[in-house]
């Protein structure tokens, strides 16, 4: 199994060019999976870990959080990248404190957001949610060498889509170091465009959350580098379980999906020399 400073080194390279996708495993099962179908990294989900649990998302602890990511990242072969919501601190010391334990897990890249979780003030102050991005930049040089840092931008699916206070927003996160930019929630292709005109040449991740009109060739187009899927995946899974135990109850009827072979092979692969 490659190093997590191999890991690291890996993922920071594939920001350099091209477009990418880095799909959202909340399990070692489907880490293992993805990584078998030939993704190049993956990103871990919050919403998805919390619905494992029984949690509505946002709602784990830093330290179920943490041995989450340590799990993740110990599975498999490819770069992990956290989704470390907003560093489970409000201040800047604490944001630094969480993001020195995340660097510990693993993981070859993570992310902090600037949702506040209150409805009522969805966002950070603007100059808070910069000092929390520096600290977070801070304590990576400490103990992550060549981890990728992303910084999200929430307003857009924390009903604030501003799109000048978006850009407003990312242009002074890539000026406070981070690596990445990630607005959730942007979906036109002017939208795209302008953040990524905003904080070029660093790359900008793009959250493909439901079925869209865009390709992969189409975002690659516009100047994205980095596709994720966020709790889709989960949320897919969920359905179908859902839509599976309905047909039981209500028509006595069973649907099995065959992942014996797969989990097989894949442990053989695990134990050959």
């Amino acid at each position: 199994m490659p190093s997590t400073a191999e890991k690291r080194r890996e993922f920071r390279r594939l920001h350099e060019s091209g477009c990418f996708v880095i799909p959202n495993p909340w399990d070692i099962g489907n880490a293992r999976y993805l990584q078998g179908l030939g993704f190049k990294a993956l990103a871990s989900t919050s919403a998805g870990f919390s619905f494992t649990l029984g949690w509505p998302d946002g709602a784990v602890t830093r330290e179920m959080m943490l041995a989450h990511l340590r799990e993740l990242s110990e599975a498999t072969d490819i770069p992990v990248n956290a989704d470390f919501e907003g560093g489970f601190a409000d201040e800047p010391d604490g944001v630094a404190e969480s993001v020195r334990l995340c660097c510990e897990t693993g993981v070859a890249g993570l992310s902090i957001e600037d949702s506040t979780g209150d409805a009522q003030n969805p966002l950070y102050d603007f100059d808070l949610s910069v000092q929390r991005v520096r600290a977070a930049r801070a304590a990576i040089d400490k103990a992550g060498p060549d981890l990728v840092f992303t910084a999200r931008s929430e307003g857009f699916i924390r009903n604030r889509p501003d799109l000048k206070e978006t850009i407003r927003r990312l242009t002074a996160y890539a000026e406070a170091g981070a690596d990445c930019l990630y607005a959730p929630g942007i979906k036109t292709p002017e939208e795209i465009q302008a953040v990524v005109a905003a904080v070029r040449p660093k790359p900008v991740n793009f959250l493909m959350a439901a079925a869209t009109h865009f390709s992969i060739d189409d975002l690659a187009r516009l100047g994205v580098r980095r596709i994720s899927l966020g709790g889709t995946l989960a949320r897919v899974a969920w359905t179908a379980v859902i839509r599976a135990l309905r047909e039981i109850a209500d028509e006595g009827k069973f649907t099995n999906a065959e992942l014996n072979e797969f989990f097989r092979n894949d442990i053989d692969r695990r134990k050959a020399p």
